[in-house]
């Protein structure tokens, strides 16, 4: 076939979705073909973990919703929301009807941590603590926070933002778009110390310098560092600026007095997880003091315990199967090769690739798969859909779908309570999804 009436789906309305969705558009109208895109996605509203993923106190990597919405406002892209492949429609009645399905639906489940008691109550996931405070609709609306020593597992950017949030103040939250019921709840909680481990040492991190330094900026919470930690770590030896800049400021922590601050943020290095101790409930965990030996990790048989009544699992995400494609269990992906999975079937971002890298990845991750696309399309490897609108199907089996006007109009919708909020603010999400459904299509039923 030629690229002249291309028909694409995009499953996962996240950064890689829609990344994918505006390449594509860009690489068949440079082709001088044409392509048509629908842009499916499972919640109601699109940005996928860049609105339910990201802390409420980041604005500036939300900015990234600006060049996202610009992609999606242009019109070359459908939005079709409230849609759940395996649910409302299967992934083959979406090959029946378009040359190319691409699956982009990400991560958004906590890998698992595989110690003794990890089940215990009072062990929570991280991504599930991140879907709490950003309002994610399919999440409950109250979160346990009767802990007074709580501890994050991992070295990333999650586990920074966990822990950022555990222990900073509400009401220095209160001008972000954190919900109402999220901020009740930190309103009562009883942490007063948050503890994140890290298996391996300072200059092992994951994070960026970003938030690094701006957890040293958080209001009314000291920084707690252990100066063995530190042994032999020289910033000027580490491999690259950002490295420098982060063990730098960490170093610069050490120096600091207590200022007798209600809570306490404290980073622990070379402790690897052993055993989570207590008998129904958390009561503390058991970890091992690690070195580094030819580049592994391995334990120095010295153990230490912490009294704790809460764990946070912040060790990456995993993959959900989709159903009808192939699946890599042990992985958490779709198998593929260079995003090709099947003929006419494409995967892009962290179901393609795994949980990791940055947004920023993400755009030339999509690239590789449509560059795929685009030739197996020129070169007549895809197969022929039949001319049914997957839209007319929806109708017909009556899924409440939203669109791009919808998502318009829920976004002045929230707009506007941030406007009329007492703390005034850019925006308040609305959290039940059957509020977001009813708002995002009343303006189209209003016109029907």
């Amino acid at each position: 076939m030629s690229l002249d009436n291309l028909r694409v789906a995009i499953v996962g309305a996240g950064p890689a979705g829609i990344y994918a969705g505006n390449l594509l558009a860009n690489a068949v109208a440079e082709a001088g073909g044409s392509v048509s895109i629908d842009l499916l996605e499972s919640l109601p509203a699109p940005y996928g973990l860049i609105r339910y993923g990201v802390a409420p106190d980041h604005p500036r990597i939300k900015g990234i919703v600006n060049s996202l919405h610009e992609m999606l406002d242009s019109g070359r892209i459908r939005f079709i929301g409230n849609v759940e492949v395996g649910r409302d429609v299967s992934l083959d009645e979406l090959q029946e009807r378009y040359h190319a399905v691409i699956l982009a639906t990400g991560a958004i489940r906590d890998a698992a941590l595989g110690i003794p008691g990890i089940e215990k109550t009072g062990s929570h996931g991280a991504a599930d603590f991140v879907a709490w405070f950003d309002g994610h609709p399919d999440v409950p609306r109250t979160w346990p926070l009767d802990a007074q020593q709580v501890a994050v597992i991992g070295n990333g950017n999650v586990a920074l933002d966990v822990a950022r949030v555990l222990a900073k103040l509400p009401e220095d939250l209160r001008s972000t778009e954190v919900p109402d019921n999220v901020l009740e709840g930190l309103e009562g909680s009883a942490v007063t110390d948050v503890h994140v481990f890290g298996r391996r040492g300072p200059a092992d991190i994951k994070f960026t310098p970003i938030e690094l330094r701006e957890l040293g900026e958080v209001r009314g919470v000291d920084i707690v560092l252990d100066e063995a930690d530190f042994e032999g770590v020289d910033p000027a030896a580490a491999p690259n600026n950002q490295m420098k800049i982060m063990l730098r400021t960490m170093k610069s922590w050490l120096g600091r007095g207590s200022t007798g601050a209600f809570r306490r943020l404290h980073l622990h290095f070379w402790h690897a997880p052993v055993e989570v101790l207590g008998d129904e409930r958390v009561e503390g965990m058991r970890f091992e003091r690690t070195r580094v030996e030819d580049g592994r990790v391995v334990g120095t048989g010295e153990f230490a315990e912490y009294p704790l009544q809460a764990i946070y699992r912040a060790v990456g995400y995993y993959g959900t199967r989709v159903e009808g494609a192939p699946f890599d269990a042990a992985r958490g992906v779709i198998p593929n090769v260079e995003g090709r999975v099947q003929p006419g079937l494409y995967a892009t971002g962290w179901i393609k690739r795994g949980p990791v890298g940055l947004i920023g990845h993400t755009k030339s991750d999509a690239m590789e798969t449509v560059e795929h696309l685009v030739e197996d399309a020129a070169a007549d490897a895809l197969p022929t859909p039949a001319t049914a609108d997957v839209v007319a199907l929806l109708d017909e089996r009556d899924v409440a779908y939203t669109t791009w006007d919808g998502w318009l109009a829920l976004d002045a919708h929230e707009r506007g309570l941030g406007e009329t909020h007492r703390h005034q603010r850019e925006r308040v999400k609305v959290v039940p999804r059957e509020d977001q459904v009813e708002i995002s299509r009343a303006d189209a039923l209003a016109r029907s």
